[in-house]
């Protein structure tokens, strides 16, 4: 054998390992991790990855829409909100950097942004988003008129900008992120533990020298893409977005650390004393008045009397009273009407009116106080409600419910109506009437309301409707001086139903 043989074969095996390592080490390994990541059971991962607790993007989502159906003046073209991924992304990419100004600074530029942040005792994100709307009390709207062409400034405050981007018509996406920064320079200060929250909007509003919203009959100038539709306010189309079906735990959900000790559920038993029966008056049957008289402690299951149950009469001193609540936002049906009102905001201790939407089953329930009323958790699926603010409305003698509060399913709920005298006498054809106890919603209201025996026509007075699906056929006929007239098979509008109103 040669004597250079065995060096030859050793050189040869380490060649050989050599080139069979390229197999397992990728240059870029922070590439291969990225990869791997994808699908790995995140049970390595932080916590905080979760951009936003579910319950949370749902109260901010709410809150929003509800505030935007609520601007003064009356917005014309006002966007119904909804939420966005992508969004919620560039939001949680922002807020993980815990820097205490708005950024990236090369996605501002595209996106509206607005910030909030705090330490110590527990916030909701509704609280924030609620401070931002509350700079209204510092804005003044700028009306057409003062707008040649560019409207000027009118916040008389520090800031307005937080109210103007949610109000903002045109916008209509929102994505928002929640972290908990160790540190934070906050204007000079370091906080610890600091609660970060970041929303980000799309398409970005609060341009200088524009208006937030145009002014109107709500719903009357939306853009052509929402093909008339119209909620509560809001220029609106259905959305068909699900929500992944994740069970929210807090190991796997939860953002913020727990600030308080979870409460125990309680279990609710009906009250030992009864309320007395109310004092019914005379000559008066279930179906003459739309809204419900009830208690403090009335829960939204209970059976209501007569026809309609969407809408109902607080009694004054209801927030000292033992009804209980679940949810927030969205109630649960045991829930005590009269305290949800006064949770969510709508009500307060002098009572009032109240609109309820049932939202069907649901799958938990939040907790939260507010308002001074302390709502509990539930966390197995029930039927739900939401409550709403009823507003009232001065109409003339022409105002229809086709007008004011088209029907769209699920329900529809319309202001509180005042109808002025002599509608009687008006035209048919500026103040028609189509059919006698349940009435075309192109009919005039008030002079319905004449018709249908509910408003005397020398005095007027309030009135509630409540529009539904349209009917095949209405019939007409001649009461109390007004001759309605006969439909059969309308192309097109809805129907609507007419209550006196207790005075």
């Amino acid at each position: 054998m040669h004597p250079a043989l065995p060096w030859i074969l050793l050189l040869g095996c380490v060649l050989l390992l050599t080139k069979a390592a390229e197999c397992f080490i990728l240059t870029n390994s922070s590439h291969l991790e990225s990869i791997l990541s994808k699908y790995q059971d995140g049970e390595t991962h932080s916590r905080s990855k979760r951009a936003i607790l579910f319950s949370d993007r749902q109260e901010i989502l709410m809150l929003h829409n509800k505030l935007r159906g609520q601007v003064y003046p009356v917005a014309s073209n006002m966007e119904y909100m909804t939420w966005d991924d992508e969004l919620e992304r560039s939001a949680h990419a922002w807020a993980q950097q815990c820097i205490w100004d708005h950024g990236p600074s090369a996605l501002i530029r595209s996106i509206g942004q607005n910030l909030a942040v705090h330490w110590g005792r527990y916030r909701s994100p509704a609280f924030h988003v609620q401070s931002w709307y509350d700079e209204v009390k510092d804005y003044t709207y700028p009306y057409p008129h003062e707008c040649n062409p560019w409207c000027p400034e009118k916040c008389t405050g520090s800031m307005c900008t937080h109210y103007t981007q949610i109000v903002w018509a045109t916008t209509n996406k929102i994505g928002c992120a929640v972290n908990v920064c160790k540190q934070m320079n906050v204007w000079g200060e370091i906080w610890e533990n600091a609660v970060y929250l970041v929303c980000n909007y799309s398409p970005k509003g609060n341009w200088i020298g524009e208006a937030p919203y145009k002014t109107g009959r709500p719903c009357s100038e939306c853009p052509p893409s929402y093909g008339g539709g119209c909620q509560n306010n809001l220029c609106y189309k259905d959305y068909h977005y699900e929500d992944p079906a994740v069970a929210e735990t807090d190991e796997t959900n939860e953002v913020e650390i727990p600030q308080v000790a979870e409460q125990t559920p309680v279990r609710f038993y009906p009250p030992e004393n009864k309320p007395s029966k109310p004092i019914k008056p005379k000559k008066i049957t279930p179906e003459s008045y739309m809204t419900q008289v009830i208690t403090c402690e009335t829960k939204m299951r209970d059976k209501c009397r007569g026809s309609t149950c969407n809408r109902y009469l607080c009694p004054a001193g209801c927030l000292y009273s033992k009804g209980k609540i679940f949810g927030t936002f969205y109630y649960e049906s045991s829930s005590s009407i009269c305290r949800a009102a006064i949770h969510y905001g709508i009500l307060d201790n002098k009572g009032g009116l109240v609109d309820i939407t049932r939202k069907g089953r649901t799958p938990a329930f939040v907790k939260s106080t507010r308002n001074g009323v302390e709502s509990f958790r539930k966390s197995k699926p029930s039927n739900a409600f939401m409550v709403s603010k009823v507003t009232t409305q001065t109409l003339d003698c022409y105002t229809t419910v086709a007008e004011l509060c088209q029907f769209k399913k699920p329900a529809t709920h319309c202001p509180r109506i005042y109808c002025p005298a002599h509608c009687k006498d008006e035209p048919s054809y500026w103040a028609p009437v189509f059919g006698t106890n349940v009435y075309a919603d192109s009919s005039s209201i008030c002079k319905t309301a004449v018709h249908a025996g509910v408003i005397p026509d020398e005095r007027g007075g309030f009135v509630d409707v409540m529009p539904v699906e349209k009917k095949k056929t209405y019939v007409g006929s001649l009461k109390n001086g007004v001759q309605s007239e006969s439909l059969k098979n309308p192309s097109d509008g809805n129907a609507f139903r007419i209550f006196a109103v207790k005075q």
